[in-house]
């Protein structure tokens, strides 16, 4: 099991990576590189040779091999990010980039996503080292530059130049699960991560004729893209249940005690109340759109209208997502993927995920693991390109009334030490019995 000492350290190294600002504004705005090298002192420490990469000058990764005992066992690839997204101090009820310890929390941009789970990976290998220890299978580190835009000079990177670097692993754990989940009524849920929707945001592009804004124009670019953005926002898409959400489902109905029928799942989700938050977004494609981009002077119809769209569909669902744009968009406008990265799905009858919820159950008994579905996406995707099955694991044990997925991206992120300490020991559990 962690020692102590690698108790005290989850809560140092979180800090401290917190105190590093790897603001990622997009555009290629980030410097991750103090913070690579911030984690790679600490591996290095431990024994275990890190080797920093990049494509980009400043944009730095961190890799890293600990070699099991078992040659023939297949390589496990444990990964977290390093850059972080905006964080306005003047909003904020500590400095974001503070890793301020106070009253038991630990606060700043990246306590939760994702520096947390940062600080987990360098404290229990630390805690390995000095134990002696070393794991059945090879365990692959990756901290990684730019999850919080395209990936390109991260995770997509790694995968796409340096694929020899992560031979033999054909599993990965990584962002966002095993997290408490309080539904309100008592119930404490640790939802372990097995699928992800894919990414679709898009371009749209409305052309019409330019003129002046006192004459009629019946082909007004202006007024094309937003009948066509209207439609989009307004769809409603049809139910399409993957098995990663169809397992949740069954299992929370029995949790619950619920004999609807799987098949009425909207009726479903009203019982389910709020535990309904960990299924609802992932039971249908969707498409927010986001940005509008037309114009320069008020009387001057433009000749071209632009708007971005954040779309996401299921595994299995991207073809369904393309003909439904097509519709919908209509003749007058086009799109085009301004980024995209697949959907993941894995399997949670594997011997893997079998693993995982026995680590949480062994620290948190009370509680009731079930397997989702994330909404959004992680390195995961990237990762997948070489054929590396991804799940979502970044055990925290949470007090009622912390609203975890409001931390993402929120105003005064902050994780409890407590949370921390549960995280190292779960993970410590887990990675020993992998």
């Amino acid at each position: 099991m962690a020692d102590g000492r690698a108790l005290d350290e989850v809560v140092e190294f979180t800090s401290g990576l917190i105190r590093v600002d790897t603001t990622n504004r997009g555009g290629g705005d980030c410097r991750e590189r103090p913070a690579a090298e911030y984690a790679a002192e600490r591996l290095a420490d431990a024994g275990v040779e890190p080797t920093l990469l990049e494509r980009t000058p400043g944009r730095t990764n961190v890799v890293a091999r600990i070699e099991g005992t078992d040659p023939s066992a297949d390589a496990l690839l444990l990964h977290g990010h390093l850059d972080v997204v905006p964080a306005e101090a003047a909003d904020w009820s500590v400095h974001p980039f503070s890793g301020e310890v106070r009253d038991g929390v630990v606060w700043g941009r990246g306590a939760v996503d994702m520096k947390n789970m940062d600080a987990m990976i360098l404290a229990v290998v630390r805690s390995w080292a000095r134990e002696g220890f070393r794991p059945r299978r090879d365990i692959v580190i990756a901290f990684t530059a730019d999850e919080e835009a395209s990936a390109e000079d991260g995770s997509g990177f790694l995968a796409d130049t340096h694929p020899y670097l992560f031979e033999g692993c054909t599993e990965g754990i990584g962002e966002s699960g095993a997290f408490t989940f309080h539904d309100g009524a008592g119930r404490q849920i640790y939802p372990i991560a097995a699928g992800e929707r894919g990414t679709a945001w898009l371009k749209l592009t409305a052309r019409g004729r330019a003129g002046h804004g006192s004459k009629v124009n019946r082909e007004n670019a202006v007024t094309r893209l937003a009948a066509a953005i209207t439609r989009i926002g307004a769809h409603e898409w049809p139910l399409r249940l993957t098995p990663t959400v169809r397992a949740a489902l069954t299992e929370l109905a029995a949790l619950y005690g619920i004999d609807t029928d799987p098949r009425d799942v909207d009726r479903l989700l009203e019982k389910l109340g709020p535990a309904a938050q960990l299924v609802e977004a992932t039971v249908r494609n969707s498409a927010n759109p986001t940005m509008l981009d037309a114009g320069y002077k008020v009387n001057v119809v433009p000749g071209e209208a632009v708007a971005y769209v954040d779309g996401r569909y299921l595994p299995g669902g991207e073809d369904e997502f393309r003909a439904t744009l097509d519709r919908l968009t209509g003749p007058d406008v086009d799109w085009e993927f301004h980024h995209r990265e697949v959907a993941l799905q894995a399997p949670v009858d594997s011997p893997t995920y079998a693993k995982l919820r026995a680590a949480v159950e062994e620290f948190a008994p009370e509680g009731h693991v079930v397997p989702y579905c994330m909404s959004g996406g992680t390195d995961a995707k990237q990762f997948s390109r070489l054929g590396i099955t991804g799940y979502g694991f970044t055990p925290l044990r949470l007090p009622e009334g912390y609203d975890y997925q409001a931390m993402f991206h929120g105003v005064d992120e902050r994780v409890p030490v407590e949370a921390l300490h549960f995280g190292v020991r779960v993970l410590d559990r887990f990675l020993r019995t992998a």
